[in-house]
């Protein structure tokens, strides 16, 4: 098992920054590709970024290519996602999620359904 915490949502303002935090604890954790999502109310879940397993390969959605950056920490058992210049549309709470697939280095990251592990999720709310 892989318990998965996120932290740093909150409130801000259009154009402002905010930085997500996912700390894990369990299995072992630089063994797998992680991920991060989001829900907007009354809509389905979406993919946002993932990286892979070593940390070398990262990949985004079109909507939030170039403001936001996924990374980790293997380290600390964390994983980031830097988010800038924040959009009202960004409004959403965003669940950081564990791969699967120890190991797994095919780059396809994208389906929710590969991560058997979530967190609970926290807040970013973007005001206009």
């Amino acid at each position: 098992q892989v318990q998965l915490v996120e932290s740093g949502g909150g409130l801000v303002q259009a154009g402002g920054s905010l930085r997500l935090s996912c700390a894990a604890s369990g299995r072992t954790f630089s063994v797998f590709a992680m991920g991060w999502f989001r829900q907007a109310p009354g809509r389905e879940r979406e993919f946002v970024a993932a990286i892979n397993y070593s940390g070398t390969r990262t990949y985004y959605a079109e909507s939030v290519k170039g403001r936001f950056t996924i990374s980790r920490d293997d380290a600390k058992n964390t994983v980031y996602l830097q988010m800038n210049s924040l959009k009202p549309e960004d409004t959403a709470v965003y669940y950081c999620a564990a791969d699967g697939r120890p190991f797994y280095n095919g780059g396809n990251y994208f389906a929710g359904s590969d991560y058997p592990y979530w967190g609970q999720g926290t807040q970013v709310t973007v005001s206009s």
